[in-house]
């Protein structure tokens, strides 16, 4: 499969690059950015063109990875959708319902497949406990937590958007892809804005009768950071494990069940259809903390 990659900023020269370089299934075929000369210095450490025609890429490549602020993936995950390619996507999925459903039917009407790189989703400890959470029965309720230190350390993850939106969008996504498919859909959702500056807590109400909270900053500080998932039930209690991995070979998993969900036609449970129902339950804890919510 030949890849483009959109995007040159720190996760694209930390993660992406690197992962779809080293992957045996993958030709990794250009990158386009929105600098021409990060693009261009991208592209020559991994031996790749650059690309300063967008759509160029496209035509000339059967997947496109994407590194890029939400609001700029969503146009062009769709824009590559029409034009035939593959997304290898990133949470966000799209900073708004209308933007992601956008995504969504692009790629329904092209047949293409997705898959959203939600990180714990694609290491194996994680993975393979989330699995087993998921059949189990009589969860009562669960609690996470995802904290970060970008906005109290020289973090190169400062970047405007998450500025902008805070940990809710960044972080958020980790923590509802861990839940929800453990304790199932989301049928009521409220948020409060307490702590230290972009700091929130989520409480969700899940249609198999669970309920669980979550505890996002990108404030925390240094010592303080981590993530971490716990849940309650009949069963007992357990706990999310840590991965062995890093992003790099994570990446490389999500690229593989892109792989697969192009091959066979069957969609991955992290496709752009479930990164759309983590945009709409986001968008509802914002609109309480807005206090736009009816």
């Amino acid at each position: 499969m030949r890849i483009g990659l959109l995007g040159t900023g720190p996760w694209a020269q930390m993660a992406h690059a690197p992962a779809l370089s080293g992957h045996q299934e993958l030709d990794f075929a250009g990158v386009w950015g929105r600098r021409p000369e990060a693009a261009k210095e991208l592209a020559e450490r991994h031996g790749v063109g650059a690309y300063d025609d967008v759509d160029e890429l496209f035509a000339e490549v059967d997947a496109v990875a994407v590194a890029l602020p939400p609001d700029v993936q969503a146009g062009l995950a769709a824009r590559a959708a029409r034009a035939g390619c593959h997304l290898l996507l990133d949470k966000p999925l799209a900073p708004t319902v209308e933007q992601g459903r956008a995504v969504v039917e692009a790629v329904e009407g092209a047949g293409v497949a997705s898959v959203v790189f939600f990180t714990t989703r694609f290491q194996p400890e994680p993975a393979a406990w989330i699995a087993e959470q998921a059949g189990v029965r009589g969860w009562f309720t669960a609690h996470a937590q995802w904290l970060g230190a970008v906005f109290t350390s020289e973090s190169p993850f400062a970047t405007p958007w998450r500025r902008e939106k805070g940990a809710l969008w960044d972080v958020g996504p980790h923590a509802l892809s861990v839940l929800l498919p453990v304790l199932g859909d989301v049928r009521h959702v409220t948020a409060a804005a307490y702590g230290p500056g972009d700091t929130a807590h989520v409480v969700l109400d899940h249609a198999g009768g669970a309920s669980s909270t979550l505890t996002l900053s990108l404030t925390a500080p240094a010592e303080a950071t981590g993530a971490a998932v716990e849940l309650r039930g009949e069963a007992g209690v357990t706990c999310l494990p840590d991965s062995s991995d890093g992003a790099v070979p994570a990446l490389m998993r999500a690229a593989d069940a892109l792989l697969a969900a192009a091959r066979t036609g069957r969609p991955h449970a992290c496709d752009a259809a479930f990164g759309l129902r983590v945009t709409e339950i986001l968008t509802a804890a914002q609109d309480v903390l807005n206090g736009d919510a009816v």
